[in-house]
């Protein structure tokens, strides 16, 4: 019987433990936006792509110069 006792007890610890843990989580922000990293995957970048472009169009127009 002395087992049953111990093992509520401890398991009222940990939940005790995990809702500490969720409440310091909520209260740092952790939860505020929880649908955005989920579709962030769906859009497109395209800032690593123009900014190359510029680069060469910046290099094309150098060598014309110098040219």
């Amino acid at each position: 019987m002395d087992a049953i006792y111990l093992l509520i007890f401890m398991g009222a610890v940990v939940a005790v433990g995990f809702l500490v843990v969720f409440f310091i989580s909520v209260k740092n922000g952790q939860f505020d936006d929880a649908e955005t990293p989920a579709i962030r995957i769906l859009f497109d970048d395209g800032t690593k792509k123009e900014s190359s472009q510029k680069e060469e169009k910046k290099d094309k127009a150098s060598k014309n110069t110098k040219e």
